[in-house]
């Protein structure tokens, strides 16, 4: 359990008044296991007790804007599924609905329904990932084991749909390479029939446990003006109590035709940031079955790309035997394809948060500019101040909570 310290623990002038104290330096990282990840604190301990801290990032830096910059808009979507590679399907739908937005391209619904099933499905692979991390952290393995059958349920649904599983390289500017196949939606229903006894499973092994709630309750708390001034958003943010999310705040891809609760904490600590994201995933079920239902009730059953001969690709089995598209397939994929002048910036809700993409055109065939906006390294910014004060035990936990991803954190 989290040991209190008291307000005059830290006190400047009581430390000045007594022996100078001997600190030890503890690097809890760049390898290290607890922080899952490639990225370091080096901390100044008062025996368990964390005086300070100081990040270093860097370790996996991949220049990916700049490696952008000098890629045609359709070759950039591999970059973004090494952002966060734990949901990388949002990555790739929050790029290619950046590039619509300049390139003035308007999907059918049927897109947008199939784009939601699969950005919620990457959101719940993704907390599943955090949540039973946070249960490792606190002792507890057989969630971590358990759940992560869950996780690779999802991945063999990307395979049907896209053909991979991590790095999915998923969809394309205005829709989807292929229609899914019968054993995509198979496996699809099978998952919103199974997955949410056995998420209810998981909660009872952890939800009222009194270690894991020792553990977590009171550990890594953080204000909510504090989370706002560092640009808090997604859980963490909402653990904090306040509702903000980019699905409701500035719908995109019809969100506003979908009915769900944004869950929110009270004291945003690392209990709430875990329970948050299990209400999460109840919603991004809910969320799917609603999708599963407009699709449904269409009576267009196969359209899965834009109709825009500019900017989309043409269908495979065109490209084999059409002499025409095989060209403008070419012309589009190597950017020879008259691309206007412009800038936006879009955003997604993303598992982590608000997951933007600033874009600049200058009428070329690559971007003049471009920033990937990603939520893990604004809110890890914070970590010094949540952790000053607590235990290393704690600390490993908070980090945990708060979802660093090393491929977010560094771009």
């Amino acid at each position: 359990m989290a040991k209190e310290v008291t307000s005059d623990y830290w006190d400047k002038d009581r430390v000045a008044t007594e022996e100078p104290k001997e600190y030890n330096t503890l690097n809890v990282g760049p390898t290290h296991p607890a922080t899952h990840g490639v990225f370091q604190n080096i901390m100044l301990m008062d025996g368990e007790y964390i005086v300070s801290t100081e990040q270093t990032i860097g370790y996996i830096h991949r220049a990916f804007e700049k490696i952008a910059e000098r890629r045609p808009f359709y070759q950039v979507t591999p970059l973004t599924d090494r952002l966060n590679y734990c949901s990388a399907p949002l990555n790739n739908m929050g790029w290619h609905m950046t590039v619509e937005k300049l390139l003035g391209i308007e999907t059918p619904k049927r897109v947008d329904y199939l784009r939601i099933v699969v950005m919620e499905l990457a959101r719940i692979a993704d907390h599943i990932i955090c949540n039973s991390v946070i249960g490792v952290d606190s002792g507890a393995l057989t969630g971590f084991t358990y759940m992560f059958q869950d996780r690779e349920f999802i991945y063999e649904i990307y395979e049907e749909i896209c053909g991979s599983r991590l790095t999915t390289n998923m969809g394309r500017i205005g829709g989807f390479e292929r229609n899914f196949s019968p054993k995509a939606w198979e496996k699809i229903k099978h998952f919103l029939d199974y997955y949410p006894a056995k998420l209810k499973e998981f909660e009872t092994l952890l939800t009222r446990n009194r270690i894991f709630m020792d553990r977590t309750i009171n550990v890594g708390a953080f204000p909510l003006d504090r989370a706002l001034a560092y640009g808090f958003t997604g859980p963490n943010l909402r653990a904090c109590g306040l509702d903000y999310d980019v699905r409701v705040m500035n719908p995109y891809c019809s969100y506003e035709e979908f009915e769900f609760t944004v869950p929110i904490g009270q004291n945003g600590d690392t209990y709430d940031r875990f329970m948050v994201r299990q209400a999460e995933m109840k919603q991004s079920l809910s969320i799917i079955q609603q999708a599963l239902d407009k699709l449904d009730a269409l009576e267009d059953k196969e359209t899965y790309y834009a109709r825009d001969p500019r900017f989309v690709l043409p269908p495979k089995e065109k490209v084999y035997n059409n002499m025409e598209a095989l060209i403008w397939h070419f012309k589009i994929v190597m950017g020879e394809t008259d691309i206007p002048a412009g800038e936006v910036y879009h955003c997604i809700e993303g598992a982590n948060g608000e997951l933007g993409f600033y874009l600049v055109s200058d009428g070329g065939r690559t971007a003049s500019r471009l920033h990937f906006r990603r939520p893990g390294f604004i809110y890890y910014q914070a970590y010094p101040e949540m952790v000053q004060g607590t235990m290393l035990s704690d600390a490993i936990l908070t980090m945990s909570s708060m979802n660093v991803i090393a491929g977010e954190l560094d771009a």
